[in-house]
């Protein structure tokens, strides 16, 4: 009788963390990357997420590398998408100069 109860809780709880962990992991980052380029899209920005990354840091002086800079691009996608704007417009303030 109590195997009755037992085994659909397991099984709801296993199908559940499934669902989170594939949420988390996967849907979660494509959500925060489909947003980040709608919105490059939208101030008409024809670079790509990581391409602002490289120059916003070769401006300050510092070289990266591609490990470090698709780090710093899920990082900031993920917690800081306004992040991107900020350090475009600080290389077109640069070039401006």
């Amino acid at each position: 009788m109590a195997s009755a109860i037992i085994i659909p809780i397991v099984i709801v709880a296993i199908l559940g963390l499934g669902a989170y962990l594939l949420y988390r992991y996967a849907l979660f980052d494509m959500t925060c990357k489909k947003t980040v380029n709608d919105t490059l899209k939208k101030y008409k920005i024809q670079k790509t997420p990581s391409q602002i990354i490289k120059e916003f840091y070769e401006k300050k002086g510092e070289t990266l590398s591609q490990k470090e800079i698709k780090d710093l691009e899920k990082k900031f996608r993920q917690t800081e998408p306004d992040q991107f704007l900020a350090m475009y417009d600080a290389i077109r303030d640069n070039r401006s100069d």
